[in-house]
This record gives structure tokens, sequence and C-alpha cells, in this order.
């Protein structure tokens, strides 16, 4: 699991793709270092993201907290429920 101020620091120093869209295409593409997903995904969508984490070999953590609280935490006024690390 990761924390608020694991991710406030990635925030403010790496690039981040926001939402399942984006975040799928570039797992496929075996594109990204790390992946966050909110505690409330929905389990087909997370089950999905865990696959292709797995093939693509990037580490997959678990944001302890709703998509809500991870968008408020992005500095975003929508839930977020995915994002990737490049």
């Amino acid at each position: 699991m990761i924390g608020e101020k694991e991710i406030a620091e990635i925030l403010r120093t790496k690039k981040v793709v926001y939402g399942y869209k984006e975040s799928i295409k570039m797992i496929k593409n075996g594109k990204g270092e790390l992946i966050i997903i909110a505690e409330n995904t929905p389990e087909e969508k997370k089950k999905e993201i865990e696959y292709n984490a797995k093939i693509s070999g990037i580490k997959l953590e678990i944001f302890p907290g709703s998509s809500k609280k991870l968008g408020l935490l992005c500095g975003r006024p929508h839930p977020i429920t995915v994002l990737v690390v490049e």
C-alpha cells in the first residue's frame, strides 16, 4: 500500500498519467514505472490492470482510500481510480 506522502512526492517530482483509458494504453505498451489504483476501483477494471501490469512487469500499488480521495490528493475535482507514473 502506498500512502498520501509518497503520492504527494511522486506528483511533485514525476510525470503522471491519470484515468483508466490512458493508463491501460500505457500499461499495455509497457510504459510506466508504477501504477497506483484506488482501493474502491471496480473489480473488473482492477483485475484488468493487475493482469496487464504483471505481463508488462510494472509495479502496482493500492491506495488505501477511495477514488474520490485520490482525486483530491492529486488536485483534481473528480475521482481518479488509476494513475501511472512515468
